[in-house]
């Protein structure tokens, strides 16, 4: 009977020690877990993708026995960053083109465009990337030096925001396009009787659909080489806004045979098709894909005067923007979509294309609720309509270097007093309590940090301006890092599965060179990523 008890005594005290069971664990670090306590731990433990449990090094190594261990030697781990507004398919696509961004002068971009015809001498030129507002002449070029360069192969130059671009006569001629080529929501510009080449949001469409598609086989290329990118800037989740069904269903297919890692939210573009679609399956998900809202364009972008405004644009009087769409057609749409479990999400750059959309919303809407309808952009909203987000739950989805990125020119647009409502970030999330923040790439730069930096020091990278642009409106570090994991996955309605650290919720982490959350905040800009983990694999890893 002794000799039972003791064997029962020494098999009790053996299960007591035995080790749990994990595949990874991460330890010696520095652990934002951006969970409900913002808890900042220094381990974590990861079975099967998702984490299992945090907390010091000391009751993680006692607790759990790992097939790996990872030591981060005192590194800085935060959520992977999810980007809730960008165009990775988009991003993809200008990998194949012509990169005209940051080019300081219109000979600089026709430069960079002989060189890629060079090396590219067949069929269509195409690039994105210009910004007139860096030269030293901010006026639109036009097409007769293209014209010159290019006389029987056909030009395609779209502006950096995606809402303007330039085109040479052969491609007009080719497209058939006229002054008259857009009943609306867009122009085609005209000087002296000519046409400039110069095409304004729905006028774009006229050249853009005659564009022959790239080869399957160089879609897929760039796509693979925009999620190297992606995840070598920290970047494991991604709101893709604005696709057509093939294009998802391309990325369903490289998801589903693991050649694609990322996580993607798609918004499906608003034609008939896909909402018809997305009504019929959605909310759709198959592995890292999820579909469940469709993106409206309710007006135009402020660098191309196409945003939509209440009053003049204070440099050029008579001239308000426009809506691409007449509103009732936003208002059909939000009655259609409010019968479902489908997201609105509407481009809305302007302050009155932004009240519009905000009435009709909340004419739908109709009080508090929890279907987190958004706008992607609410880049000017007037201070006596910021309350519709707050009392209806519309999420304002906005991109901190939007602003550091307009600062230089967005007064001359709209003017000392107007300006003041613009990216107006810490107001907007005081109605909301939370802000989803993304970089809108590739009219922005991919990596997140500089999202962070933006959002808290409201300078460029150079450190311009001293004092910080509209410093009223910074976010703080906490929110910062919130908005672009946490926040921007409640913004998908996932923040039960990703955008922290806590069990639960997937291994989707960053190891940082430095502590972005105290580092000296000249200094953030300088941070490097060490790694990417998604599911709890390495997909990343900084050369040593």
């Amino acid at each position: 009977m002794k000799h039972s008890c003791l064997v029962a005594l020494a098999i009790l005290l053996f299960a007591c020690k035995r080790k749990e069971p994990t595949d990874l664990l991460v330890r010696n670090a520095v652990i934002y877990t951006v969970d409900t306590g913002f808890r900042v731990m220094q381990a974590m433990a990861v079975k099967d993708g998702i984490i299992v449990a945090t907390g010091s090094d000391k009751e993680m190594t006692e607790r759990f026995a790992p097939k790996e261990e990872l030591d981060a030697q005192g590194g800085t781990i935060v959520p992977g960053f999810n980007d809730a507004h960008a165009h990775f398919v988009g991003y993809a696509a200008s990998l194949r083109m012509v990169d005209l961004t940051g080019a300081k002068s219109w000979d600089e971009t026709l430069a960079r465009v002989r060189d890629f015809a060079a090396k590219n001498p067949k069929g269509w030129i195409i690039g994105r990337g210009w910004d007139q507002n860096d030269w030293p002449v901010k006026t639109y070029p036009d097409k007769s030096s293209l014209d010159r360069m290019f006389p029987d192969r056909p030009v395609f130059l779209e502006r950096v925001d995606g809402h303007a671009a330039l085109v040479n006569q052969a491609a007009i001629k080719l497209a058939g396009i006229t002054p008259a080529s857009t009943d609306g929501g867009g122009s085609v510009e005209v000087k002296n009787g000519a046409m400039t080449g110069i095409l304004i949001d729905n006028a774009i469409a006229g050249v853009s659909k005659i564009i022959p598609d790239a080869d399957t086989a160089a879609v897929i290329a760039s796509l693979l080489a925009a999620e190297r990118n992606c995840v070598q800037a920290g970047i494991t989740s991604i709101t893709d806004c604005g696709l057509s069904i093939p294009e998802m269903r391309l990325l369903e297919k490289l998801i589903t045979s693991n050649r694609l890692n990322l996580r993607l939210n798609v918004m499906l573009s608003d034609s008939e098709e896909n909402i018809d679609w997305i009504l019929k399956n959605g909310p759709y998900e198959k592995g890292n894909l999820l579909v469940r809202s469709v993106k409206f364009y309710g007006d135009g972008a402020l660098g191309s005067r196409g945003a939509c405004l209440k009053h003049d644009y204070a440099d050029k009087a008579g001239w308000k923007g426009f809506m691409r769409k007449d509103s009732a057609y936003f208002a059909a749409m939000a009655g259609l979509l409010a019968g479902s479990d489908i997201q609105m999400c509407t481009h809305a750059i302007g302050d009155s294309a932004n009240r519009v959309i905000l009435q009709i919303y909340a004419n739908v809407l109709k009080g508090r609720n929890d279907r987190r309808w958004r706008i992607e952009h609410a880049q000017v909203v007037d201070s006596i309509d910021r309350r519709w987000f707050g009392e209806y739950n519309i999420v304002p989805s906005v991109q901190p270097t939007h602003a550091t990125s307009d600062m230089y020119w967005a007064e001359e647009r709209l003017g000392a007093k107007r300006v003041k409502n613009a990216y107006a970030f810490r107001d907007l999330m005081n109605q909301t309590g939370w802000l989803p923040l993304g970089t809108d790439f590739p009219v922005e730069h991919i990596e997140p940090i500089r999202t962070f930096y933006a959002a808290v020091s409201r300078k460029d990278t150079a450190g311009f301006p001293a004092g910080g642009f509209q410093m009223e409106n910074a976010l703080s570090r906490s929110e910062a890092l919130k908005g672009m994991t946490l926040w921007a996955a409640q913004a998908s309605f996932e923040e039960g599965r990703k955008g922290s650290l806590a069990p639960g919720r997937y291994a989707d982490f960053v190891i940082l060179n430095q502590d972005i959350m105290k580092v000296e905040e000249d200094k953030i800009p300088a941070t490097k990523i060490i790694a990417t983990y998604i599911y709890g694999k390495p997909r990343y890893q900084a050369p040593r």
